[in-house]
């Protein structure tokens, strides 16, 4: 492919939202004002943008970090330009929330969300003490879009449902999980797995969303 070609084939796409994906795997924020983002997604940057790291102050600035994580504690970017936004590959989704609309997302799989979007980490009490990685969670309100990351494609399930802690993303405010634990599978493993703990939403009416990938925390 010759110089020209390349500069044609992979320069910026024209769009008019807000929040576009560039790539499936990069996010492209039409930044006017301020918008919350993951510590170390910017990747680049037109205009004028600053950055600002937030981890909040006190018990709750404690609990965001905690949250997280050392790699993951959210920026402000505020500014007029494009910042664009990625994350170890992972594939993004954007994810448009109406003034009713929360979510709950496991803290390392935000990306970004709008300035709109209300925000706090909540403590999951039913799942305290399990090696899940999600016993913090990022609670959205919108409204406004926020981008999340997945390893590869989604799936999204109705509840009530199980699944594997390491695989789950995220889920419906009206819905809360509870863990199960299968020892009889343990025993089988040799170890401790998704399989032996699992997350349970009996809630009816909800959604969880998965992906086809265990991520583990630094800790496991």
């Amino acid at each position: 492919m010759d110089l020209d070609k390349f500069l044609e084939t992979h320069g910026p796409k024209e769009g008019g939202d807000t929040f576009e994906r560039e790539s499936s795997k990069m996010l492209d924020v039409s930044l006017d004002g301020s918008v919350m983002a993951k510590a170390g997604a910017m990747v680049g940057y037109t205009g004028d943008i600053s950055f600002e790291r937030k981890s909040g102050g006190g018990l709750t600035g404690m609990l965001k970090k905690k949250a997280t994580g050392e790699g993951t504690v959210m920026m402000q970017a505020t500014g007029t330009g494009h910042l664009y936004l990625a994350d170890q590959g992972k594939e993004v989704q954007i994810l448009e929330l109406d003034a009713d609309d929360e979510i709950s997302v496991n803290g390392n799989d935000v990306l970004a969300f709008e300035e709109s979007v209300t925000w706090d980490i909540k403590m999951m009490n039913s799942i305290a003490g399990t090696s899940t990685g999600g016993l913090f969670n990022v609670y959205l309100n919108g409204p406004g879009n926020v981008a999340i990351t997945t390893h590869g494609e989604p799936l999204v399930l109705p509840t009530p449902v199980s699944t594997d802690p390491n695989a789950t993303v995220a889920w419906s405010s009206n819905v809360s999980p509870s863990t199960k634990r299968d020892l009889n599978i343990k025993s089988f493993l040799g170890r401790s797995s998704g399989e032996t703990f699992q997350l349970h939403f009996a809630g009816e009416g909800g959604f969880v969303v998965v992906q086809p990938y265990e991520e583990r925390s630094p800790q496991e």
